[in-house]
């Protein structure tokens, strides 16, 4: 049985990923800006295998809304470029032969509005995981009290200690909602 220390900590823990994989997922939601973090993670079919393209390409932002990925190995274009065309971006990738450049058109306003929506969504699902996560660790504690281990008393303490970790962590998935909404919003 785990002790109350070890809960705590692969709790806090449990949540910190919770916020870093809504962090990545906000960072994959275009806001009319170009940045690598939207391209990094498309599957590329290079030789046979699925391989990230951060893997196989460098990035380079020489204008607000354009990206340049430069593959590393130049028979690798053609199908980093496919990959492009095929994901949820919804941009046309221009090659030159040397590398490839996407023009982040600006957002229109009903574009925005939808990404907003699915920002609050991912931030929602983000502060579900938190909760989840925080019941798991309350479940341990009253086992932990049902067997003995620890009081009435310390089990109130630690699920006090549990939820303002879990209020300080949906506060920052909060914070994290509010800055990418001024992000998407912002002309």
């Amino acid at each position: 049985m785990p002790t109350v220390p070890e809960i705590v900590s692969e709790c806090e823990e449990h949540m910190r990923k919770a916020v870093v994989h809504l962090q990545d997922e906000f960072a994959t939601v275009r806001t009319g800006r170009a940045a690598p973090a939207m391209v990094e993670k498309i599957r590329v079919e290079y030789y046979g295998s699925e391989v990230p393209l951060q893997q196989l390409a460098g990035f380079s932002v020489p204008e607000p809304r354009v990206l340049v990925v430069s593959p590393f190995d130049k028979g690798a274009l053609k199908a980093i470029e496919k990959a492009i065309q095929s994901s949820d971006l919804g941009i046309s990738p221009s090659n030159d032969g040397q590398v490839i450049r996407l023009t982040f058109p600006q957002l229109t306003e009903e574009r925005r509005k939808e990404l907003v929506k699915m920002v609050k969504h991912r931030a929602e699902e983000g502060r579900v995981a938190v909760r989840n996560v925080r019941r798991h660790a309350k479940q341990q504690f009253e086992a932990l009290e049902k067997e003995g281990e620890i009081s009435r008393d310390e089990l109130e303490r630690v699920e006090k200690d549990l939820q303002k970790a879990t209020d300080r962590t949906i506060a920052e998935v909060d914070e994290m909602l509010a800055h990418k909404e001024h992000e998407l919003l912002e002309v």
